[in-house]
């Protein structure tokens, strides 16, 4: 008798293999971007993409806070087009990752997300820094 989990039998190690590599070119981790950071090898933009106030109460250090619904091509012209974007929001229940990503996408830019947000970063035991 199989379990809910084996149904469907998992994917070929070749399918598999292929998945998992694909995403990714399209998501990094906390800890990814932390030890970039910590070891200056950052050679990213990250942007928080929520609104100024959930900013302001908290964010990664190094980040720029750029709520999804002000990327557009003139808030982006001082930045390279190859400049790689990360992008983080609140955490898995928060979909301004993936608006954000669209709209980077559209405008021709490099663009990952930083899966996990602000609660897989703190999760991670990293701290945010707030503006007092």
């Amino acid at each position: 008798m199989s379990s809910v989990v084996s149904r469907p039998a998992a994917a070929n190690s070749a399918r598999a293999l292929a998945h998992f590599s694909k995403l990714l070119e399209f998501e990094t981790d906390c800890w990814d971007v932390n030890h970039s950071i910590v070891n200056r090898r950052k050679d990213f933009i990250l942007l928080d993409v929520r609104g100024e106030e959930c900013y302001a109460n908290g964010h990664i250090d190094e980040s720029i806070n750029f709520p999804h619904t002000r990327i557009n091509e003139d808030s982006l012209s001082k930045y390279p087009m190859d400049t790689l974007f990360v992008v983080y929001c609140a955490g898995p229940h928060c979909n301004a990752t993936e608006k954000a990503a669209i709209r980077l996408a559209k405008l021709n830019r490099p663009v990952k997300k930083m899966i996990g947000g602000v609660m897989g970063w703190l999760d991670e035991g990293f701290s945010l820094l707030s503006i007092e």
